[in-house]
């Protein structure tokens, strides 16, 4: 039980910063662009011991809790400059120390550019699934994905994904995070992430807040452009006769609109149960509030002296696992609620009152919520009408 006499839930999604450094500058990345600096004063690379008390802590959590499954997420900055060693050792430490009633499944999160078949090859072993970061052609994603010297990274990026869409490869291929970018033709972003025939593709809206809003986030709340952009995707995947692929927001989105659950945390009310650890061994809460203040994402607590438990006992982590008790009172009384759930936490942040706020994206969820709603409903009317 938490201090508010809420039932806590356990951590079921462990973030590793196996590295901290990147071998992109990209201009929107949340980790280097933003209010919070800390990697700076980190190490590069995580290191044997804290990738040995991380394991045992993780191992620790899901013996306490008799978890079932734990999710794994192998990330940075970029985690294939760790090296295969590293990611070998980190694999096999995670599982060691894992009782044998607990599945441990593996992700990791990478630009793509150093991926090839020796990586594809230890992934396979391992069954740790691969997702690559492409914002769509080169024009737009060239636009913020790019080299410290300027140049671009999409010429670098396809052949990954063409690697990864073979047969060899297809089975730890995990899908694409794209993130929206009004200047690019939301249509053209989609058709073309098809071409490397992604299982799933998450459209995530670039952090920003209150008190540092989102690019072409107008102040005018009747306005919505990001609902905009994202409808016209959601269209052309929503109207196909057969779905090519998943995209993670939208079908969140209908899974919460039918007493179902949500698959990200930028909808729904679902409890937070994914804890970070960095490279140092600092336990901390999601990186994306990073963009926020600095030290926001920080909890003080360290994986050689802390439990995850005492992770859980945190205000900042309780606070997150309230449901709408823990929302502004706009969001409270806000009639889809339980749809958007105040959106993605980081997004609600103002500097004079911190995260009692809805979404800087409240506007656009709203509206696309409603939308998403209403062509479900027409489905829904046609298809009883024909029976």
């Amino acid at each position: 039980m938490t201090s508010t006499g809420h039932q806590v839930t356990p951590f079921r999604q462990v973030l590793l910063k196996i590295h901290s450094r990147c071998n992109l500058s990209c201009d929107h990345c949340y980790m280097y662009q933003h209010a919070d600096q800390s990697w700076r004063h980190r190490p590069m690379v995580m290191s044997k011991r804290i990738i040995d008390q991380t394991a045992a802590r993780i191992g620790e959590h899901a013996n306490d809790h008799q978890l079932r499954s734990v999710t794994v997420i192998l990330h940075g900055g970029e985690p294939l400059l760790a090296g295969a060693h590293t990611i070998d050792y980190t694999a096999r430490a995670i599982r060691r120390a894992v009782p044998s009633g607990t599945r441990v499944m593996y992700g990791l999160q990478t630009n793509g550019l150093l991926l090839d078949d020796r990586f594809l090859d230890l992934f396979a072993q391992h069954d740790i699934t691969v997702g690559v970061s492409l914002d769509g052609p080169s024009e737009a994603n060239d636009r913020h994905r790019r080299y410290a010297d300027g140049r671009g990274s999409h010429v670098g990026v396809v052949p990954a994904l063409e690697l990864l869409q073979s047969p060899r490869y297809r089975q730890i291929y995990g899908g694409i995070l794209c993130t929206v970018d009004l200047e690019n033709d939301p249509v053209e972003v989609y058709q073309h992430l098809l071409e490397f025939r992604p299982p799933e593709i998450d459209l995530l809206l670039p952090h920003g807040n209150w008190t540092k809003p989102p690019a072409g986030r107008p102040d005018d709340q009747t306005l919505t452009p990001y609902a905009e952009w994202l409808i016209a995707v959601f269209d052309r995947w929503y109207g196909a006769p057969q779905r090519a692929t998943r995209i993670r927001l939208f079908e969140s989105i209908m899974s919460l609109l039918l007493g179902g659950r949500s698959g990200t945390e930028a909808v729904g009310l679902g409890k937070v149960d994914l804890v970070t650890i960095e490279t140092d061994g600092s336990i901390e809460q999601g990186d994306a509030l990073k963009t926020t203040a600095q030290g926001m994402a920080a909890t003080g607590l360290h994986v050689v002296h802390d439990s995850f438990d005492q992770a859980l006992a945190h205000p900042a982590i309780q606070a997150r696992q309230i449901g709408a008790e823990g929302l502004s009172e706009v969001c409270q009384r806000c009639p889809i609620v339980k749809i958007c759930g105040g959106g993605l936490y980081a997004h609600r942040y103002r500097v004079d009152n911190g995260f009692l706020n809805p979404s800087v994206y409240s506007a656009d969820l709203f509206r696309l919520i409603h939308y998403i709603a209403g062509r479900m409903a027409a489905d829904l009317d046609m298809k009883v009408g024909r029976l």
